[in-house]
């Protein structure tokens, strides 16, 4: 068994062994070992219904993020969060975060339901006080005037079945290869890990010698150099904002 399919089997393992559920009325509380800014672990919902099943976050995503002070009531906001989604298709109806499975792609719905829901608290989880703009939408700023081209919200199957979403998708010129970016707000392990299970679910299906890169938040914190070491062990090219200009060139190319 190869290193990618070890790490996924270890990761998979893992998932289940640390997820609990309990039932509620007609309800399965679902608590995943997943984390959330604020450190609680990320719980959602299921329910059966006629044609299947029905998972949602309750509300709880959209309803911690405004009693913390971050309005998502701006165009802007609103259109990012609606991309953001939309990649990991996702709808979203009175601050509820949901999506609708059947017995043959549950598994992939659940998954994409948690995935938006850390992608959701990483992008919004600074209260307005502390910032005057999302990271992202930093980000792709500083691409569009560095003149780097891209696409966003790019969504890819990896080898497990799941999609596999990354922010930013340059692709191949005739003096580079393809380069995927992965923006991380709130740099934790949870967050390297995800990008780490990504990147390896996903690179040995994309182009030969595509490249990865994390573009990390630093503004407002040190980041541990262990999630550097991390990303870096796995090929993925950790960046910090601070340092984004020492990449401009070979992102442009």
């Amino acid at each position: 068994m190869s290193d990618v399919e070890n790490l996924i089997d270890n990761y998979y393992s893992w998932l289940k062994d640390k997820t609990v559920w309990k039932k509620i009325d007609k309800w399965a509380e679902i608590t995943t070992p997943y984390i959330d800014h604020n450190n609680d672990y990320i719980q959602i919902y299921l329910k059966q219904t006629p044609d299947g099943y029905f998972l949602t976050d309750d509300g709880d995503t959209i309803s911690n993020l405004r009693e913390e002070g971050c309005k998502l009531e701006t165009p802007k906001r609103k259109a990012i969060l609606k991309s953001t989604l939309n990649g990991y298709g996702v709808n979203e109806e009175n601050d509820k975060l949901q999506v609708k499975a059947n017995e043959r792609n549950f598994a992939l719905k659940k998954h994409s339901l948690i995935q938006a829901i850390l992608a959701v608290n990483d992008m919004f989880f600074l209260a307005e006080s502390h910032i005057t703009s999302l990271f992202f939408e930093d980000v792709r700023k500083w691409l569009d005037i560095s003149e780097i081209r891209y696409s966003e919200q790019v969504s890819f199957i990896g080898h497990s079945g799941y999609a596999r979403k990354f922010d930013f998708l340059i692709s191949k010129s005739t003096s580079a290869y393809e380069r995927m970016i992965k923006t991380i707000n709130n740099p934790n392990r949870h967050s390297a890990d995800s990008i780490i299970v990504d990147w390896v679910d996903t690179r040995d299906i994309r182009p030969e010698k595509s490249k990865a890169y994390a573009l990390i938040n630093d503004q407002s914190r040190n980041v541990s150099s262990s999630i550097i070491e991390a990303l870096d062990s796995y090929d993925i090219k950790p960046v910090l904002w601070s340092e984004r200009e020492n990449v401009q060139v070979e992102l442009a190319a």
